[in-house]
């Protein structure tokens, strides 16, 4: 994780030391405040902004020095701009301490995705306490010139369009199912890990349609109860979906134009969830009735 301070410990006076830009909304604990100041001893390291000596992580323990009036305090010096300090606060606020409020760190992931922007949703989501989730909900909301690339946790940058990397590691799985995946990861430009998650939901989905499956679909439409009612006419035109093999929804997913595919998807999302409410349907009449 950027931003790390392991410098030395040194003392500085109190009255160097000036207040920073918390990630809290509503200010400074009183009541910590004065828990900490009622603690024997030196209180731990605060850090501080070494070009204005602002405070980074620590107003706590800062305000808790001067009420008890200490001199000096114990510091470790940070170096970087602001908008790089304030992710070290939020960090440091998230990992020890008085814990931040769900509200004072969804504010801060969206400072964060606005002054990193090239970070992804999950590195976010690392420094925030959040989920990638809740992250990719919030950079949704802002009005943002997306970058190509996004910087992930391991230090490697991505894609932003991963549903299109996805989509071409699913079409190279299906033509050369035996590929490795680090070759598959390489042509997609993904991770091999994605790639793996790739093959593994491909594998849950199952193999192509059987000739049996074909056969019934055969039997349905001799049916004079189906074929010749509206309802069983719709459905029998909804199954011969069925019958496209793998190949074949490759070719077709290759041949969607490149500005209409994050829509084709999230139809084919949509499609695959009435799917799947139809099903629960036909096996719980009881409990899922037409009104």
């Amino acid at each position: 994780m950027p931003f790390d301070v392991d410098g030395p410990v040194t003392t500085v006076a109190v009255s160097e030391v000036r207040g920073g830009h918390s990630p809290r909304q509503g200010g400074e604990n009183l009541e910590h405040v004065r828990t900490l100041a009622e603690t024997i001893g030196e209180l731990p390291p605060i850090i501080v902004r070494r070009d204005d000596m602002r405070v980074v992580d620590g107003m706590h323990r800062l305000r808790a020095a001067r009420l008890r009036g200490d001199e000096r305090i114990a510091v470790r010096y940070f170096d970087g701009a602001d908008d790089d300090a304030f992710v070290l606060a939020v960090r440091s606020n998230v990992t020890h301490g008085l814990p931040l409020s769900l509200a004072d760190r969804k504010a801060a992931a969206t400072r964060i995705i606005a002054s990193h922007a090239h970070w992804s949703d999950r590195m976010i989501a690392t420094v925030a306490g959040l989920s990638a989730a809740t992250v990719a909900r919030l950079r949704r909301a802002l009005p943002e010139s997306a970058p190509e690339v996004r910087l992930g946790n391991d230090g490697k940058l991505r894609p932003v369009n991963s549903l299109e990397r996805r989509r071409v590691a699913r079409a190279i799985l299906m033509t050369e199912p035996d590929l490795s995946l680090r070759e598959v990861a390489r042509r997609a430009g993904i991770s091999p890990e994605t790639a793996r998650s790739v093959r593994r939901k491909l594998a849950e989905a199952g193999p192509a349609p059987s000739p049996d499956s074909a056969a019934l679909v055969v039997r349905l439409r001799s049916d004079p109860t189906l074929r010749f009612s509206e309802t069983g006419r719709a459905l029998l035109r909804l199954l011969e979906a069925r019958s496209v093999t793998p190949q074949q929804w490759a070719a077709i997913a290759a041949n969607v134009p490149p500005h209409w595919r994050d829509t084709v998807a999230r139809l084919a999302i949509e499609c695959a969830e009435a799917w799947r409410t139809f099903a629960e349907t036909l096996l719980n009449p009881t409990t899922t009735k037409a009104g």
